[in-house]
């Protein structure tokens, strides 16, 4: 290392921005002596009751003393606000730590230009070169921060949520403290037969309900989009239309809409079953009958899109592998699995993976349709209908279960997450394969 280097280098060690000052980059030194300024004046007075906070979720609880002849409210900690308060501080001391370390980064770099230019110090040609170096992550900077604090910081928050007894009755501040518990909460839930018997339930239903809301979806549209292309099909355009419609009107209206349908006592559909001299059907009161419902009214919700989707694909599979295929002597039903399917499983397979993954997540048709129901006894705070994600919002905003519900979500970012990423890489689309070889 040349002097030069070292010296920038040691100075920018010392105090952010000495090695810019020394490379004769004055306001980029003044930058970073700033950056340092204010992060020191944010962190010194706040860093160490973080961590405290962090580690111990406070040590005095809320309670009401009598002083004389009256009672007074004494103020506790609050474990909750300990911990975010405390995350907050640990990640701007994280992203401080991040500027401190390009800070000499860029001291290096630049000395290094200097010496490979034998001392030319052409500070025009420098900021030239600066900037287009570091114009992209300059432009990444702030979003990447937003990401940062409002995105992956709630997940963290949420992830330490799971290794505390954070759950009403017991331990809801500021009255109670919460206390960490390690993987308790998780030996809880796959082993406490009341928690392990509904997980294990809500879990199958959700794989379940996944498989078949994609299944039905994806080859629905297939079907439709395949019999409004054929050819003879008159007034294709008033087909597409009619077929698009329930995609048009917004979801909320259709699922409170199905919802009345439905309805066992007072809906139209199960008035027209008695008018014919038939019993109605518990479409939304029996177990089997509310998840024959969900699926069926996500079919009048979904094959639309994928119908859309489907129809842009065949538009562009080239006619003549279809005239090749006809002069071969193919069939409708080979030139459709020699050609048609795969030209539109390659095209969608990304689709499809991200429908399953989001089908697990459907909170939309379970919580407006059936909201989970109908009851089911032998379940904790959970319906024969509820989702991973319906029966998770349910412990947090009715049953204040937080630590258990922060339990699930990890569980259900994994499964999605891993499936994800397993199925995308293995398919084509991701490889970027040539469908033909």
């Amino acid at each position: 290392m040349t002097k030069t280097r070292l010296t920038a280098t040691i100075l920018s060690v010392l105090a952010q921005g000495l090695g810019q000052m020394y490379n004769r980059q004055w306001r980029k030194g003044i930058a970073f002596l700033l950056v340092e300024a204010l992060g020191i004046f944010y962190l010194a007075p706040r860093l160490a009751d973080a961590v405290w906070g962090i580690v111990t979720l406070g040590e005095k609880t809320q309670k009401f003393v009598k002083q004389g002849g009256s009672t007074q409210l004494v103020k506790g900690d609050h474990s909750i606000f300990l911990m975010l308060d405390g995350l907050l501080v640990l990640f701007v001391l994280f992203v401080f730590l991040v500027l401190y370390v390009v800070n000499i980064y860029d001291a290096y770099q630049t000395a290094k230009v200097f010496d490979e230019s034998n001392g030319n110090r052409d500070i025009v040609k420098l900021k030239r070169g600066t900037a287009d170096r570091y114009f992209p992550q300059l432009l990444l900077f702030f979003p990447s921060l937003g990401v940062l604090f409002f995105t992956i910081m709630p997940i963290i928050f949420t992830i330490m949520l799971a290794f505390t007894n954070y759950s009403a009755p017991d331990h809801i501040p500021p009255a109670k403290l919460v206390d960490w518990v390690g993987f308790k909460t998780f030996t809880d839930l796959l082993q406490l037969k009341t928690w392990s018997h509904t997980f294990i339930g809500v879990l199958t239903w959700t794989l379940i309900w996944a498989v078949l809301a994609t299944v039905t979806t994806y080859f629905g549209g297939v079907l439709v989009a395949l019999l409004i292309e054929q050819q003879g099909i008159r007034f294709k355009k008033l087909w597409r239309t009619i077929f698009i419609l329930p995609y048009a009107i917004p979801q909320i209206i259709s699922l409170l809409l199905m919802r009345n349908l439905f309805n066992g006592q007072f809906g139209p559909i199960n008035q027209y079953f008695r008018a014919f001299g038939l019993d109605g059907l518990p479409w939304l009161t029996d177990p089997f009958w509310a998840k024959v419902t969900v699926i069926v009214v996500n079919m009048w919700l979904g094959i639309p899109v994928t119908m859309v989707l489907i129809l842009g694909v065949l538009t562009s599979i080239p006619r003549d592998l279809y005239e090749a295929a006809e002069v071969d002597g193919a069939t409708v039903l080979q030139k459709f699995r020699i050609i048609t399917l795969p030209f539109i499983l390659f095209a969608t397979a990304p689709v499809l993976i991200m429908q399953f993954a989001g089908n697990i997540n459907n909170f939309n048709v379970i919580f407006l349709l059936t909201n989970g129901n109908p009851i089911k006894g032998d379940y904790q705070f959970a319906g024969a209908t509820d989702l991973l994600v319906t029966w998770l919002y349910k412990l947090t905003l009715d049953n204040s279960k937080y630590n258990m519900a922060s339990a699930i979500g990890i569980i259900i970012f994994l499964l999605v997450a891993s499936f994800s990423i397993w199925n995308f890489r293995r398919s084509r689309s991701y490889k970027e394969e040539d469908m033909i070889q």
